[in-house]
């Protein structure tokens, strides 16, 4: 079967769960696109793929784009439904505000909902200390979460993005955490929301939010993300659209016309770097008795559709992979680099309805993170 299998290099298909495939092969721009930003980013969400950069890995200020991260952690991290006391720190945090008052009760979606709607640097603060036992614990979860999605060119020293040395992170970074982020159901429906209501405590009338992102009015099929601004920073926006069922997100670091580009850089994604249906999940791999796992739809431009090639590698039946069901795995490369791989699985195999591998990975990421978070707050308990 194994001469079988690498008979199809030629097959062009892919099929990558999103893990190994964030951060593949980076398209650069044609001469027809350009912005006004000193930094900026285009990526496709389900396939990771970088579609445009400039200066895209470069360390810079992000401003309130900070909180992208503090929201994904406070998601994966936290009771949802929990009530987080406002303590007298967060309620005055100078900066944008959903003016939370010392001591009073909020749930920490609501939070969340204040966080990204109105930019609260309360309510990122709010959320620091009740998510991470402390602001510096729950810093030290937002560098983790950096480091395990390979953010190499960012770091964080607060969870509300105000300007401070050593917080920092790239036009490319922010496009490959955006797109993470926006797997997570809860936070694509957040940062999707106009308006939103919460109940106040301290008023007869509800807490109201608009949402800041113009976007989600100006462009047709936006969903997202974020504005930010500070005097160092300048004009930050991450954006995100979703047309055809191919969704890109866009970012601009210190850009004073990020309306305009933004709208001109999702149009020109969707117009250059359309999907192609490249494998259907549950369908046969040519000249053999196995099938894909997944379903994968990746960005090509007309001159890459016949550049894509496959070859098969079989799994170990020793292995604990092959206990679970897989055969092996297809990988695929765009012009000879690697852009991802699909597990192979043989026909009928019961495990494809069941258990998603994707899900089991972040699943165990989620889990490691909580033991290692337990681990550091009992550290800090230690040295006080």
């Amino acid at each position: 079967m194994n001469k079988q299998l690498t008979m199809i290099i030629a097959y062009i298909a892919l099929a990558a769960c999103f893990v190994t495939g964030i951060g593949g092969q980076t398209a650069y721009a044609s001469p027809s696109i350009s912005t006004n930003a000193y930094a900026t980013a285009l990526i496709d969400v389900q396939s990771g793929r970088i579609l445009y950069s400039v200066n895209g890995d470069v360390e810079t200020r992000v401003a309130s784009l900070t909180k992208i991260m503090t929201a994904i952690v406070a998601i994966e991290q936290g009771d949802l439904s929990a009530k987080v006391k406002v303590s007298n720190r967060a309620a005055g945090k100078e900066g944008s505000s959903i003016y939370l008052r010392a001591g009073e009760e909020i749930t920490l979606v609501n939070l969340l909902y204040g966080l990204m709607l109105r930019s609260g640097n309360d309510a990122a603060t709010a959320i620091a200390e009740h998510v991470g036992g402390s602001e510096a614990g729950f810093v030290f979860l937002m560098n983790q979460k950096a480091a395990e999605l390979g953010l190499v060119n960012t770091q964080f020293r607060n969870p509300h993005g105000l300007d401070e040395e050593g917080h920092y992170s790239s036009a490319n970074d922010l496009a490959v955490l955006t797109a993470y982020a926006l797997k997570n159901k809860i936070f694509a429906e957040i940062v999707k929301t106009e308006y939103k209501k919460a109940p106040n405590p301290n008023e007869k009338w509800n807490y109201s939010w608009r949402n800041k992102n113009k976007m989600l009015q100006m462009y047709e099929g936006a969903d997202g993300v974020k504005t930010g601004y500070t005097k160092k920073a300048f004009r930050c926006l991450v954006s995100s659209a979703t047309r055809n069922e191919q969704q890109l997100v866009a970012v601009t670091l210190n850009d004073g016309d990020d309306w305009r580009d933004h709208r001109n850089l999702l149009d020109w994604g969707f117009k250059h770097y359309p999907h192609s249906k490249l494998a259907t999940g549950h369908e046969a791999v040519a000249g053999s008795s196995l099938i894909y796992g997944a379903n994968y739809n990746y960005p090509l431009e007309k001159d890459e559709l016949g550049k894509v090639q496959a070859s098969v590698t079989l799994i170990n039946p020793g292995s604990p992979h092959y206990a679970l069901g897989e055969r092996g795995r297809m990988q695929f490369y765009l012009n000879g680099e690697p852009i991802g791989s699909v597990p192979l699985y043989e026909k009928g195999n019961s495990r494809l309805k069941k258990n998603d591998p994707i899900e089991q990975s972040f699943s165990q990421f989620k889990r490691l993170n909580r033991m290692e978070h337990n681990w550091f707050m009992k550290l800090q308990e230690w040295f006080k």
